[in-house]
């Protein structure tokens, strides 16, 4: 039989105290946990911390504690990110950030909502007409809106509902690529149309239209060229010269503005391309615009009913927390986007010396300076915007992105940059608080 300083040795074995699972899931703070991150994410946790324990590498009183540790700060994969970029529609970062009335919005809409019913009749009604309704009274010019999913569904819809079995006439110049090998033509071709591409990549005049035109023409498309600037010996035809011709003129500005803005004097908006007589505009919603991913349809009644009318529709439907997000867009105060390209560059500046000294006091090598900001998700391409950073030691760029919130700078000639313009100023102090954890120094007040 084992003597007492054996029985002793077993019962100083943290292993032989590894508590029972469910009584450690019966903790209260991991209770809370799992009602917000679910219960086998939870359990997933104290599974691992009890394996430890049993390899004797943990004691047993800290099994919660570790537990806790290891758990996602918040559910789903996302992180937030701050953009010091200095592209304010960053594709990769969601493009657009919401505005505070779009989340209100967001938040009421995620629970039952009266999207396509009629409160007062009991009846069914037309699915978002709020958002719809907004949508018209921002740009009076369009006889009728439609929404779907995004952009390139707008254009797909159209090329489907208006010229499926026809031609698409569209200048050579305007067949776009954009990120990740999307390409326009594919897009258009895959509705079951037919390109009929007129002119040449840089010169395409009125008379090349006119000689492709037809009677399996559907429509003329229009593309803004995002993405690149053609500049030198080069001819196009504006809008207005299209309108007189005898099949309707299709055109993508592609970014979302919606009316003009003296900012940005070369994006085409949708209100003036259908005052230029343009048929039908497609745009997105998380451009310009500052909404939620989406594709907006404006123009011609008869052809945005034959657009919302066609079987496709339904499956470019959006849902009701877009159609939240977008209404609260319209006609809510500005958005972050609006707000981040108009920010003056010596306002930028200030805000940038601010947390560069404040980074100086703490020990941090930085210095504020001038930067160039750009539009971004295809917009204004070729234009440069005045702005300010903060300039860093280019090895803190890796653990600023692995921080909560992650921030994304830029690092050029050696050195990262975190370009301000699209911060919003109530993010310095969380952007300063990233930088000091990135760089190891103590934690202080910001």
């Amino acid at each position: 039989m084992p003597d007492a300083a054996a029985h002793a040795r077993l019962d100083a074995d943290p292993r032989r105290r590894v508590p029972r699972t469910d009584v450690v899931l019966a903790d209260p703070r991991l209770v809370t946990a799992a009602g917000r991150l679910g219960r086998a994410a939870v359990k997933a946790a104290v599974t691992q911390a009890l394996g430890k324990v049993r390899a004797g590498e943990l004691d047993p009183a800290g099994v919660v504690d570790v537990a806790l540790a290891t758990l996602p700060r918040r559910p789903g994969s996302l992180r937030p990110v701050i953009n010091a970029t200095g592209v304010v529609l960053h594709t990769n970062l969601g493009r657009a950030p919401l505005s505070r009335s779009a989340l209100e919005a967001l938040q009421a809409a995620a629970g039952t909502t009266d999207v396509e019913l009629d409160l007062v009749t009991g009846r069914r009604a037309q699915r978002g007409r709020g958002a719809l309704a907004a949508l018209a009274a921002a740009v009076p010019a369009a006889g009728a809106v439609h929404v779907v999913n995004n952009g390139a569904a707008a254009a797909a819809l159209a090329a489907t509902a208006l010229a499926q079995g026809k031609e698409i006439v569209v200048s050579r110049g305007e067949l776009v690529e954009i990120g990740d090998g999307f390409r326009l033509p594919d897009l258009l071709v895959s509705t079951g149309a037919r390109l009929r591409e007129v002119g040449t990549t840089n010169r395409t005049t009125l008379r090349d239209y006119e000689d492709a035109i037809g009677p399996d023409t559907g429509f003329v498309l229009k593309v803004h060229t995002a993405n690149f600037v053609v500049t030198g010996f080069t001819a196009a035809v504006a809008v207005t010269g299209l309108a007189g011709l005898e099949v309707p003129v299709v055109v993508d500005i592609g970014s979302g503005l919606l009316a003009p803005d003296p900012l940005l004097p070369d994006e085409p908006d949708a209100a003036t391309t259908l005052a230029e007589g343009a048929a039908l505009v497609t745009a997105s919603g998380d451009k310009l615009l500052g909404g939620p991913q989406a594709g907006l349809v404006l123009g011609r009644i008869d052809l945005v009913e034959r657009i919302r009318r066609h079987p496709l529709a339904r499956a470019m439907r959006v849902d009701k927390l877009t159609l939240a997000a977008l209404e609260a867009t319209l006609t809510g105060p500005g958005t972050p986007t609006s707000a981040a390209l108009h920010a003056r560059a010596e306002d930028l500046a200030g805000r940038a010396g601010a947390v560069a000294d404040l980074l100086v006091a703490a020990g941090i090598q930085a210095r504020s300076g001038a930067s160039d900001s750009v539009v971004g998700g295809g917009g204004a391409p070729g234009l440069t915007l005045l702005s300010a950073a903060v300039e860093l030691p280019a090895e803190l760029a890796a653990p600023l992105r692995a921080g909560d919130p992650a921030v994304l700078g830029r690092v050029e000639r050696g050195v990262l940059l975190l370009d301000l313009r699209a911060v919003a100023p109530g993010d310095d102090e969380a952007l300063a608080a990233a930088v000091l954890a990135a760089a190891g120094a103590p934690e202080r007040v910001v």
